[in-house]
C-alpha cells in the first residue's frame, strides 16, 4: 500500500519473483533465461549480464547489438560502483560538416539531406558495446568467456520465435530494411515482416559469434569481423561511412565513477556525464526533499505539477550544460548540491504552461536493459543500444550484424555542444540507477526510451521512497514526462488531464512514456525481488536454494 493507504489508479499486469539466490530481469525470455544460466553454472552477476546482454543481440535486434554503445553500472560485493562507458563515438575522420542540414528548418532540427545521418553507412559511429562488455568480463566475470557466449550462439543458430515486438518493428520500418538484402532475406521473408510465431535462424550472426568466442572484443575491434564492418560502410558513394579499422582498434570503453547523492535517508548512484542520469536525477530528488511528497499523494494534480516542474527545471539545466567530460565543462558538483537544489525552488512555477516549447533531441527510444544480482552481493543494471530501431537499418554482408546509426545524435552544424567532432561521445539519458540505505543496496533498476528514461528512473525512486509502492507496482506505475513544453500523461494519468490543463500546462495523452522498466528489491534478509513491467517483454527469473547440507549423502 501506499503512505496514504489510497488505492492506486492502476492495477500491475505482472507478478514479481523472489529468490535468495540470484535474479534476472531482461526484457526477453531468452535473455533472462541466458542470464540464469550462467547464476546456474556457478557463474556471477556479470557473467549473466554479459551472456544476457549477447543474447539479446540475437532475440531483440532491433534493439541492441555487439555494434553499438551504452552504459553499465556495477556495485561489487566489496562495494565499489564501477561505471562502464561504452558509448559509440566519432570516428577520427569525422567532421563538423560532414553532413548538409536541410534548409528551412529551425536551427534545432537535426535532420539532413538523404537522411545520412540517419540511415545507411554514414550514420555509423564507432561502436563500442562489445569492448564494454569484454572488459567488465575480464575485469569481473567468473566463467570462461566462451561460456558467457555461448547462449547467444545457441539462440542465434537454432532460432527463436518471433514476438509481436519484433513483428511490429519490422513493419515499422520495412521500407528502409527492405532497401537492404542481407535484413531483407532474414527479416522480411516473401517481402513481409517475419510473422509473429515463426522461428528466426541466424546461422550468419551465430558464426559472428563463434569468432567473438574465440576472439573475444578483438574479433570486431580489428579482426575480421571489424574489417567486414569497415568495408560495408566504404561504398565509395555519398552514403559512405568514416570508421575504420583503426577507428575500431583504438576505441576504448571508460571506467567511470558513479554520481552519488542522497535522498530522505537513502544513496543514489548513477552514471556520470556523458550520461545525464546520474547529474539530473539527484538534483531533481534535492529540489523534491524539500516537500512532502507522500503527503501529496501519488498521482494527484498537486503532486503531478510538483513532478512537472522539477522536471522541468532538470531538463533546463540539462540544455544548458551536458556532454562529453571531455568536450564540454559539466558543472556536476553545482548540479548535485543541496545548495543549489534550494536554490531552484524558485524556478518552480505555481501554474503550469509550456515555456519555449522545446523540440524533443534526437536521442532514441529503441533500447534495452537487464537488471542482474547474484547471492555473493554483485549487481549490474546495465543499458545498451543500437540506437535507433535496428540502428543504421543495413546489415554487414556475411555476418548477420547490424550496425547503430549513433551519428543522428550529433548536431550536424558545426561549432555547438553536440557538433560533429572526432573523439566525442554524445549525451545519453540512459539511467542504470542503484538505491541504497545504510550502504546496503535497496533496490537497482532502468529502462529505455530515449530521454524520457531518467525522469522515468526519477519517478520509480519516488514511488519506492516517498509513496511506498512494491517494486512491482513501482515498476509498472503510470508514468509522467515533459521537457518544457507540452506534458504527457500515460492512460492511468487520463483521469488528471483536464486538472493539469486547469493549471496551465498543455496535456498529450501517449500510451507508454519510456519503455520496459526492469528492477531488483534487496531485503534484509538477503532475499530478493525482480519485476518486470507491461512496457516490454519483461521476464524475471529467480534463484533460491541452493546445495545440499554439508556431509548430505542420500542413502536407501
Amino acid at each position: 500500500m501506499t503512505h496514504s493507504d489510497v488505492p492506486l489508479p492502476f492495477t500491475c499486469d505482472k507478478r514479481p519473483a523472489l529468490g535468495d539466490a540470484g535474479m534476472v530481469v531482461t526484457n526477453a525470455p531468452l535473455g533472462s533465461l541466458a542470464g540464469s544460466a550462467m547464476l546456474a553454472a556457478g557463474g556471477n552477476a556479470i557473467d549473466a549480464a554479459v551472456a544476457a546482454l549477447l543474447t539479446l543481440t540475437v532475440v531483440e535486434p532491433m534493439m541492441v547489438g555487439i555494434a553499438g554503445g551504452g552504459i553499465s553500472h556495477l556495485r561489487l560485493a566489496d562495494g565499489r560502483h564501477v561505471v562502464i562507458d561504452a558509448l559509440s563515438v566519432a570516428g577520427q575522420g569525422a567532421r563538423a560538416d560532414m553532413f548538409t542540414p536541410l534548409p528551412d528548418r529551425p536551427p534545432d532540427d537535426m535532420d539532413t539531406q538523404d537522411r545520412r545521418n540517419l540511415v545507411g553507412p554514414s550514420a555509423v559511429a564507432v561502436p563500442g558495446n562489445l569492448r564494454g562488455w569484454y572488459m567488465m568480463h575480464q575485469r569481473h566475470g567468473r566463467l570462461p568467456w566462451a561460456d558467457v557466449v555461448e547462449p547467444a550462439i545457441q539462440a542465434a543458430a537454432r532460432g527463436f520465435a518471433v514476438s509481436p515486438y519484433l513483428n511490429g518493428a519490422l513493419a515499422e520500418h520495412a521500407d528502409d530494411l527492405s532497401a537492404d538484402p542481407g535484413i531483407a532475406a532474414l527479416m522480411l521473408p516473401g517481402g513481409a515482416p517475419a510473422p509473429v510465431g515463426s522461428r528466426m535462424v541466424m546461422g550468419a550472426y551465430a558464426d559472428s559469434l563463434r569468432l567473438v568466442q574465440a576472439e573475444g572484443d578483438a574479433a570486431l575491434h580489428g579482426g575480421a569481423l571489424g574489417r567486414a564492418l569497415v568495408e560495408r560502410l566504404a561504398t565509395g558513394g555519398p552514403d559512405a561511412g568514416h570508421v575504420t579499422l583503426a577507428d575500431l582498434e583504438g576505441y576504448r570503453a571508460i571506467e567511470r565513477e558513479a554520481i552519488t547523492g542522497s535522498y530522505r535517508g537513502h544513496a543514489i548512484a548513477g552514471p556520470p556525464p556523458p550520461a545525464s542520469s546520474g547529474v539530473h536525477i539527484v538534483q531533481m530528488l534535492n529540489m523534491l526533499e524539500a516537500h512532502d511528497v507522500a503527503a501529496l499523494g501519488f498521482g494527484t494534480p498537486a503532486a503531478l505539477h510538483l513532478l512537472a516542474e522539477v522536471i522541468r527545471v532538470g531538463f533546463e539545466d540539462r540544455r544548458a550544460a551536458s556532454g562529453d567530460p571531455a568536450f564540454v565543462d559539466v558543472p556536476v558538483t553545482r548540479y548535485i548540491s543541496k545548495a543549489y537544489a534550494a536554490d531552484c525552488q524558485g524556478r518552480l512555477r505555481a501554474r503550469g504552461g509550456a515555456v519555449g516549447a522545446p523540440p524533443e533531441p534526437p536521442e532514441s527510444r529503441d533500447t534495452t536493459h537487464v537488471t542482474v544480482a547474484d547471492r555473493d552481493g554483485n549487481i549490474v543494471t546495465a543499458t545498451h543500444t543500437l540506437n535507433g530501431l535496428f540502428g543504421a537499418r543495413i546489415m554487414v554482408p556475411g555476418t548477420g550484424i547490424i550496425p547503430n546509426n549513433y551519428m543522428v545524435n550529433y548536431d550536424p552544424r558545426p561549432g555547438l555542444a553536440l557538433s560533429i567532432a572526432p573523439g566525442k561521445r554524445v549525451p545519453t539519458s540512459m539511467a542504470p540507477m542503484i538505491v541504497l540505505r545504510d550502504g546496503r543496496p535497496v533496490f537497482a533498476l532502468g529502462l529505455p526510451g530515449g530521454v524520457r528514461i531518467f525522469p522515468s528512473a526519477l519517478q520509480a525512486i519516488v514511488n519506492l521512497i516517498d509513496h511506498g509502492m512494491s517494486l512491482q507496482q513501482a515498476v509498472e506505475a503510470p508514468r509522467l514526462w515533459t521537457q518544457g513544453g507540452h506534458v504527457e500523461l500515460e492512460p492511468a494519468y487520463a483521469p488528471m488531464r483536464d486538472a493539469l490543463r486547469a493549471m496551465g500546462h498543455e496535456v498529450q495523452l501517449p500510451r507508454t512514456i519510456g519503455g520496459g522498466m526492469t528492477a531488483i528489491g534487496f531485503a534484509p534478509d538477503r532475499m530478493m525481488t525482480g519485476a518486470a513491467c507491461w512496457r516490454a517483454d519483461g521476464t524475471v527469473l529467480a534463484h533460491g536454494g541452493g546445495l545440499a547440507r554439508p556431509g548430505i549423502r542420500f542413502k536407501i
